[in-house]
């Protein structure tokens, strides 16, 4: 028997989500690597509010954001930068 071809209209594509970038969580040995500064230190600046904070992930677990740190990082150069210009 012949199978008869359906009509079925073409199908568009999903709608997807805007892509935002995908930001990460570091954990403390990761901080203190990438800054280069210690563990009290990190603290000490949080303390003042001179460094972000840390988000609880539940328990005693805690990170911080990778995008965070970096821009942390940025405006630490960008303030040594200034100071060179004056």
């Amino acid at each position: 028997m012949l199978s008869t071809a359906q009509n079925t209209p073409p199908t568009s594509p999903p709608v997807m989500p805007p892509a935002y970038p995908r930001d990460r969580f570091m954990r403390l040995p990761e901080v203190i690597h990438t800054t280069g500064l210690s563990r009290s230190t990190l603290y000490d600046l949080i303390s003042r509010q001179q460094f972000p904070a840390q988000i609880s992930l539940g328990g005693k677990n805690v990170a911080w954001l990778a995008s965070e740190i970096e821009s942390w990082m940025n405006d630490r150069i960008a303030a040594r930068t200034q100071e060179t210009m004056q």
